[in-house]
């Protein structure tokens, strides 16, 4: 007899700005914008006050304050959100066997078995007054038999509180709410359901799997799944201080100082872009340098979380000049990127200009679609093979990588 799952979605409440607020109380009951401070910056957060005016993530910040005129804009600190995200993670990991920590804000947590020793609801609900009392962090769940189910409870719970979906009211419970509530429903799928007149979750539920199959093939299959509250996916445990690296070893050792530095520019950018495919930030740049007799030493930095290419590649740059003894052949070179964290589109928001966001986005489109080399800088092209693949999902590089452009 399969035992019934018990799933806790928990969100933090507008959490950069709940953050600021507990450094800045006069920030309280005011409209504040988190993010870009000059106008060609975007907003990264921003308060319930300043979402009444219309103002919403990602919007320009040129925009957000014509809306809100009076709003109180903050650039934003990565490290201060990480070390508050830290503090609410330590709470809930003291408390329960099996959590997933999917970004810098939010946790599924399984709780299947417990309601024999605690109630799952209780248990859910000490842990939020906890986390509440030692943060002073506003936070809300939502616990069902599934992730969808509770993570769109858990919208409905907002502001700082909490709901309980019983086994077997999930489709009643979801039925009068709008389908962008359904998590993998993005706006251009939005607008096409609106387009077809299907508004509600109700009007999902009434149509055949098949019919949504028909108009948006497989990923219709999944919304109608969704929105019938059926959702088999596990909470994956969660593994702290994530690294991710890599090497070059020549085939003959060299001193060739133009060579080093492109395979480095080129080794390093691919792995920032590994970072945002994989939509994660860095904390911390680790270089490598072994020589020809064996010798290896190596240099580490810490660094506001990012996954911006020109944040990261002059701390790759000046540890390498740190580190190189002109004199000596080198035998091998390798970046590491270590204490990595969820959440890399929120905090890449906080860059000042609007035109760099869109840069990357439009390089990592490139990317994507015709190999990791496609977009490169000019001092990287003499490195002539990288290695490439996906180390958060083990995928390996598109077909097109290695066709000659």
């Amino acid at each position: 007899m399969n035992q019934e799952r018990a799933i806790v979605h928990m969100d933090l409440d507008t959490f950069f700005v709940s953050c600021e607020r507990l450094l800045d109380r006069k920030l309280i009951g005011k409209p504040v914008l988190i993010g870009g401070t000059s106008d060609r910056g975007v907003v990264a957060s921003c308060s319930y006050e300043a979402r009444s005016f219309g103002v919403h993530s990602a919007m320009p910040m040129r925009m957000a304050k014509q809306l809100c005129p009076e709003a109180i804009v903050l650039r934003g600190n990565s490290g201060t959100y990480t070390k508050f995200s830290n503090m609410v993670t330590e709470v809930i990991k003291e408390r329960v066997p099996l959590y997933e920590k999917t970004s810098i804000d939010e946790f599924y947590v399984d709780l299947t078995g417990m309601d024999k020793f605690f109630g799952c609801h209780k248990l859910a609900s000490e842990i939020r007054t906890r986390i509440i009392k030692e943060t002073g962090l506003p936070i809300s769940f939502g616990l069902s038999i599934n992730k969808t189910v509770s993570k769109i409870a858990t919208g409905e719970a907002k502001p700082n509180n909490e709901i309980r979906i019983l086994k077997g009211t999930e489709k009643p419970f979801l039925a009068p709410l709008s389908v962008k509530k359904i998590p993998m429903v993005g706006h251009v799928t939005y607008k096409a359901l609106c387009d077809l007149g299907i508004k509600r979750i109700i009007n999902i539920q009434d149509m055949q799997m098949e019919m949504m199959h028909k108009v948006f093939g497989k990923n219709g299959i999944g919304i109608w799944r969704k929105a019938n509250g059926i959702d088999h996916a596990p909470v994956v445990q969660y593994h702290e201080r994530k690294s991710i690296s890599t090497e070059r070893t020549f085939d003959r050792d060299t001193t060739d100082v133009k060579k080093l530095e492109s395979i480095i520019v080129a080794m390093s950018e691919n792995l920032i872009y590994q970072l945002r495919r994989g939509n994660k930030l860095t904390a911390c740049v680790t270089f490598k340098i072994r020589y020809s007799d064996f010798q290896t030493y190596t240099l580490q930095k810490r660094i506001p979380y990012t996954s911006a290419d020109h944040t990261i590649l002059p701390v790759v740059k000046e540890l390498y000049k740190k580190l190189y003894q002109r004199r000596l052949l080198v035998r091998l070179i390798g970046v590491k990127f270590s204490h990595l964290v969820e959440g890399g589109y929120q905090i890449n928001l906080f860059e000042d200009n609007e035109k760099i966001i869109n840069l990357y986005q439009a390089m990592d489109k490139m990317r994507e679609r015709y190999g990791d080399r496609a977009v490169i800088r000019a001092v990287g092209m003499e490195a002539k093979s990288i290695s490439r693949w996906n180390p958060f999902t083990g995928e390996p590089p598109p077909l097109l990588a290695n066709r000659r452009r």
